[in-house]
C-alpha cells in the first residue's frame, strides 16, 4: 500500500508521452499466490520527443521478475526498477522496439482489490483508475490507447471460465490439468479497461440482433444456483443495448458481450470494453430477495455500463481531469434511458433529491472541487458526485441550451470526430457549439467553477401595463482554492400561471434571453419584463430542474398551493410541495432546539394531503410527494449550527401532524393499492407499492403503535413491502417485541442471502438514537458480519455514517470516534473503502459547536495516524482544511 504523502497533479502540466505504444500482448499464468504476469509491448518514439528521453512506466508495489529488450535480456546498467516504476534508457530514436516485462504478483494477499485480486475462489481485476500498475509495469494513463491479446493459462478443474475483453481467439488443453484461452480486442484501449476473470461460475446466456443485422452473444456470469436471479439483468442488458441504437445511433462492435458479477468489489460496476465486472448486487434480483429500488438501480446500472461502450471506451479520456466526460456524460445517458424505461417525472424528481442530498453538501463543503477539476492528489477520490451527477447535469443544460435537435447532431458530431481517441472537455463542448452555432464560452464556466450557484428572484405585476417583472440575481460562493468566481450562464425553464391554474403566454418578453420557455440568465443581476400579461401571474422558476442551483423566490403558500396543484410539469408541482414543506420543517427544527411546540402550517397539511388524494396523478408521484425533505436536507438548509436531534425532532412532529390529519385517506390509500397476485417490477406496480407503503409510514405515525407495520411485516410477499415493513418496526418501535421478531425472522429467513442480509445490518444502523451506536459495535461481532466485503461495510459502518445523524451525530461524540478507529482499521487493507466512507464527515462544520469539536478531534486523529494512504490523508487533510 502507497503511504507517501501523494504527488500533487497539474493539469496544466499535461503534456503526451514520449512514446507511442502500438499493441501489448499479456500472458498470465493464474495462481492465488503466484501469478505470473508477461507483458510484452511495443513501442516507437513520438516524433518530436526528447531523443534521449528513457521510458518510465508505472507500478505500485511490483517486483520484477524479468526484462527483454527485443527478446534480449537486458543489462541492468541500462534499467531501474522499484515497486513504483521501471525506467528504461538508451532507446532507438524512432525505430519500434519491444519490452518484455514478467512480475510475479500475488492475487490472494492483494485486499485492496484493485489490479488482480481474488474474490472467493475466483480471480477478478479492477483497474481504473490506476490498478493497472498492480499487474504490470505500464504506461497507466488513459491517453495510451492500444489493441490487447490475452493468453490466460490455469488450472482446468478449479478455472473453466477465462476471460478477457475483446473477441474469444480459441483454447485448449495446456499441459497436465492446465487448460488456457486467448482474446483478442481489436479497439484500442487505454489500460484502464483491461479485465481478466477467471474462475467457475454459471451463465445465463441470450443475443441481440444488432441494427446492422449482426447477432451479439450476450453471457452473464453469476455464482452457481443465481442464474435464474440474473434473468432482470439481462432483460435490461438487451433493453439498453435497444434504446442505445434508437436515442443514439449506437450500435454494439463485438462479437460478444459479456458481464461478470462478484461479491467483492470496491465500485459499483466496471464497464471494461466487452468484460463488464459488476458488485452483484447490481445483477442478482428476484422478487423474494429485491425490493423495486434494487430492479431500478440494476436496470440504471446494466444501462450505464453498457453505454459506456462508446461514451468511455470508444472514446475515452485524454486525461484523468476529464473523468466527468465519460461519467457525467454517461449518467446523462442512463437517466434519460430510466426516464424512458419508466415515469419521467418520477425520475426527475429521484435524480434531484439524489442530487441535493449528496452532490449540494460535497458542493458546499470542504471537498468541493469543479466538475473538471485543475489538481488532484489521488484520482480514487474524485469519482465523486460532482464528477457524476453534477456533470450530469451541465450535460443536460446543453441540451436544453441549444435544444434537442442541435443536441443530437452534436452528440453525432462528437461520435464521428472522436471515435478512437482519449478527449477533453473542450473537444466535447466544441461539437455543439459546431451543431448549433452557439457560443458555449461562458456556459462551459459550469465545468471549470465549483460551487452551487444561488439565484435570488424577485418579481412584481403591473397591470395598468400589463406587465409582470423578473428581477434575477445570481451568486456563486467561494471553494476551496476558488475565492472569486464569475457570472454562470444559468437556463432557467419558466413559465406563468394565471390564478385559476391556466398558462399565462407572454406576447414578448423584454431584459433577458427567452425561448422556448427557458430564460437565459448570464449576468449576475438581471430584468426579464414579461409584456401582455392580462392577470398576476404566479411563476413557476427552474422546472424540469433545467439548473442545478439552490433559488430563493419568496412566494406566498397560496401561490406555492395553486403551483403543487395545477402545474403541468409535474417535477415543478412537486418542488412547489417541497417549498410548502421546508419552511415548516425548518422552524421545527428550531422550535425543537429551543423547547417549543412544534406546529405545521394549514395550508402545506391541506396541500398535502390533497396530492396523496388525487387519482389523477400517478401514484409514484404521490409517493414522493409524501417523501418530505430528509433530515439532511433540512441541516443543509439551516446552513450551520445544526443539532440533529432537535431536526429529528421536528421532522418527526411535522411527520405526526401531517398523519393525525391525513389518517383517514391514508387509510384508504393502504387499502386501495394492495394488490393481489404475483410481484412484478415494472414501474406501474412499484409505484403502487411506494404509495402503499407511503400511507403505511404515516399510519404508523397516526397510531403509534407496531401493530399495523408487524402485520404487514408477515402479510408481505416481495422485498419492497417486507424491509419497509421491518423498517418501519426497527426505526419507530426498536425496543417493541414485534421489532424483536421480524428483525429475527428476517436474519433466519435470508442468512444465506448476502445480498439480504446487508440490508438486515443497513435497516439496524440507520436507527434513530444515540443507543444505535452499541447495536452497531455489537452487530460488528455477528458472525455474518465479514469486515473484508465492501458491501458489508457499506451497510452497516457507512449506512451508520452516512444516514444516522443522530445515531453518528451523538452530543457526546462517541459515533465520530468509533468511526476514526474504522476508518484507521479499514485503510490497512483497503485504502479506496476507507477515503469514501470518510466522506461522510465532510459537513462536520456544519455542526453545533460542541459536535464539531468532537468530530474535528476524531478527524485528527485520523490525520495523525502514522502509515495512512494516500487516499485517507488526502480526505483528511481536505475536510480539516477546508
Amino acid at each position: 500500500m502507497r503511504t507517501d504523502t501523494g504527488q500533487v497533479i497539474h493539469l496544466a502540466d499535461y503534456r503526451p508521452t514520449d512514446f507511442v505504444l502500438e499493441r501489448v500482448d499479456l500472458t498470465f499464468e493464474l495462481d492465488p499466490t503466484e501469478t505470473k504476469v508477461e507483458a510484452r509491448l511495443i513501442f516507437h518514439r513520438r516524433p518530436g520527443a526528447d531523443i534521449a528521453a528513457p521510458i518510465v512506466l508505472d507500478g505500485d508495489e511490483l517486483t520484477l521478475a524479468g526484462l527483454l529488450f527485443d527478446q534480449v535480456e537486458l543489462d541492468p546498467s541500462r534499467y531501474d526498477a522499484t515497486p513504483e516504476s521501471l525506467t528504461v534508457r538508451d532507446l532507438p530514436e524512432s525505430a519500434p522496439f519491444e519490452l518484455t516485462i514478467t512480475t510475479i504478483i500475488n492475487p490472494e494477499a492483494n485486499t485492496q482489490l484493485m489490479g488482480l485480486y481474488r474474490t472467493g475462489d475466483i480471480y477478478c481485476t479492477q483497474c481504473e483508475a490506476e490498478g493497472f500498475r498492480r499487474i504490470t509495469y505500464f504506461p497507466d494513463r488513459p491517453d495510451v490507447l492500444a489493441p490487447f491479446t490475452v493468453n490466460i493459462i490455469a488450472e482446468k478443474d478449479a478455472n473453466p471460465l477465462l476471460l478477457s475483453n475483446g473477441n474469444f481467439l480459441g483454447g485448449a488443453g495446456y499441459g497436465p490439468g492446465k487448460h488456457f484461452a486467448a482474446w483478442f480486442d481489436p479497439h484500442p484501449k487505454p489500460s484502464y479497461l483491461f479485465a481478466l476473470v477467471a474462475g467457475d461460475l454459471g451463465v445465463v446466456e441470450d443475443t441481440f440482433t444488432t441494427m446492422s443485422g449482426r447477432e451479439v452473444v450476450l453471457k452473464i456470469y453469476v455464482e452457481h444456483g443465481k442464474e435464474p436471479r440474473a434473468a432482470y439483468a439481462m432483460d435490461a442488458l438487451k433493453r439498453s443495448m435497444k434504446w442505445d441504437e434508437e436515442r443514439f445511433g449506437r450500435e454494439y462492435d463485438l462479437d460478444i458481450f459479456m458481464i461478470v458479477a462478484v461479491s467483492d468489489f470496491n465500485m459499483g460496476a466496471m464497464e471494461n470494453k466487452g468484460l463488464n465486472v459488476f458488485n452483484d448486487r447490481y445483477v442478482l434480483a428476484d422478487p423474494e430477495t429485491a425490493t423495486d429500488a434494487d430492479y431500478a438501480n440494476i436496470e440504471a446500472v446494466i444501462a450505464h455500463e453498457y453505454f459506456h461502450n462508446w461514451t468511455g471506451n470508444r472514446i475515452t479520456c485524454r486525461d484523468w481531469f476529464q473523468l466527468c466526460l465519460k461519467e457525467g456524460l454517461t449518467v446523462y445517458r442512463d437517466q434519460e434511458f430510466s426516464s424512458d424505461q419508466r415515469s419521467r417525472p418520477v425520475k426527475r424528481i429521484a435524480d434531484v433529491r439524489h442530487l441535493k442530498s449528496e452532490q449540494f453538501p460535497e458542493d458546499g463543503g470542504p471537498l468541493a472541487h469543479p466538475v473538471r477539476p485543475t489538481t488532484y492528489r489521488e484520482i480514487n477520490n474524485f469519482y465523486t458526485r460532482t464528477v457524476y451527477e453534477k456533470g450530469s447535469e451541465v450535460t443536460r443544460m446543453i441540451a436544453t441550451l441549444i435544444g434537442k435537435d442541435d443536441f443530437n447532431k452534436g452528440m453525432d458530431l462528437y461520435f464521428d470526430r472522436h471515435d478512437g481517441q482519449a478527449v477533453t472537455i473542450e473537444d466535447f463542448v466544441k461539437c455543439f457549439e459546431d451543431a448549433s452555432g452557439r457560443d458555449l464560452t461562458q456556459f462551459s464556466l459550469w465545468y471549470h467553477q465549483a460551487g452551487t450557484p444561488l439565484v435570488t428572484a424577485s418579481g412584481g405585476y403591473d397591470p395598468a401595463a400589463g406587465t409582470f417583472t423578473l428581477s434575477l440575481e445570481q451568486m456563486v460562493p467561494a471553494t476551496p482554492g476558488q475565492s472569486s468566481k464569475e457570472p454562470m450562464h444559468i437556463p432557467l425553464s419558466l413559465a406563468l400561471f394565471g390564478e385559476n391554474g391556466g398558462k399565462i403566454e407572454p406576447s414578448s418578453v423584454s431584459g433577458a434571453e427567452y425561448s422556448g420557455e427557458v430564460l437565459h440568465l448570464t449576468d449576475r443581476a438581471q430584468t426579464a419584463i414579461f409584456h401582455g400579461i392580462g392577470s398576476r401571474p404566479v411563476v413557476s422558476i427552474n422546472r424540469s430542474f433545467s439548473a442545478p442551483i439552490n433559488l430563493h423566490f419568496d412566494q406566498s403558500p397560496a401561490d406555492l398551493a395553486r403551483l403543487a396543484r395545477y402545474e403541468t410539469d409535474h417535477f415543478a408541482r412537486w418542488q412547489a410541495l417541497t417549498d410548502l414543506a421546508l419552511p415548516n420543517l425548518l422552524k421545527a427544527a428550531r422550535d425543537a432546539r429551543e423547547g417549543k411546540p412544534v406546529a405545521c402550517e394549514a395550508t402545506f397539511v391541506e396541500t398535502l394531503i390533497a396530492a396523496a388524494a388525487d387519482e389523477s396523478l400517478e401514484p409514484a408521484f404521490r409517493a414522493q410527494a409524501l417523501a418530505l425533505p430528509s433530515e439532511s436536507d433540512i441541516a443543509r438548509e439551516l446552513g450551520g449550527n445544526n443539532d440533529p436531534d432537535a431536526i429529528h425532532a421536528g421532522r418527526q412532529a411535522i411527520l405526526k401532524q401531517i398523519a393525525d390529519a391525513g389518517k383517514s385517506i391514508f387509510a384508504d390509500l393502504y387499502a386501495a393499492m394492495t394488490r393481489s397476485g404475483n410481484f412484478s417490477p415494472d414501474a406501474k406496480s412499484a409505484g403502487l407499492r411506494a404509495l402503499r407503503n407511503s400511507a403505511l409510514t404515516y399510519l404508523s405515525y397516526a397510531e403509534q403503535t407496531p401493530v399495523r407495520a408487524k402485520a404487514a411485516f408477515d402479510a408481505a410477499n416481495n422485498m419492497t413491502d417486507l424491509s419497509h415493513a421491518l423498517t418501519l418496526l426497527a426505526h419507530h418501535f426498536p425496543e417493541s417485541a414485534e421489532t424483536g421478531q421480524a428483525l429475527a425472522a428476517f436474519r433466519d429467513r435470508f442468512a444465506e442471502n448476502a445480498l439480504v442480509i446487508d440490508k438486515w445490518f443497513s435497516i439496524q444502523a440507520g436507527i434513530p438514537g444515540a443507543k444505535t451506536l452499541e447495536r452497531v459495535r455489537a452487530l460488528m461481532e455477528n458472525s455474518l458480519f465479514r469486515r473484508t466485503n465492501p458491501n458489508r461495510m457499506r451497510a452497516l459502518v457507512g449506512t451508520f455514517a452516512f444516514a444516522n445523524p443522530t445515531g453518528f451525530g451523538r452530543a457526546d461524540g462517541e459515533g465520530y470516534h468509533f468511526l476514526a478507529g474504522e476508518i484507521l482499521e479499514i485503510d490497512e487493507r483497503n485504502p479506496q473503502l476507507a477515503a469514501r466512507i470518510l466522506t461522510s464527515m465532510r459537513s462536520w462544520r456544519s455542526l453545533e459547536p460542541t459536535r464539531a469539536n468532537h468530530a474535528r478531534a476524531a478527524l485528527s486523529r485520523i490525520e495523525q495516524a502514522p502509515n495512512l494512504s494516500t487516499d485517507v490523508r488526502d480526505i483528511v487533510e481536505r475536510t480539516l482544511k477546508g
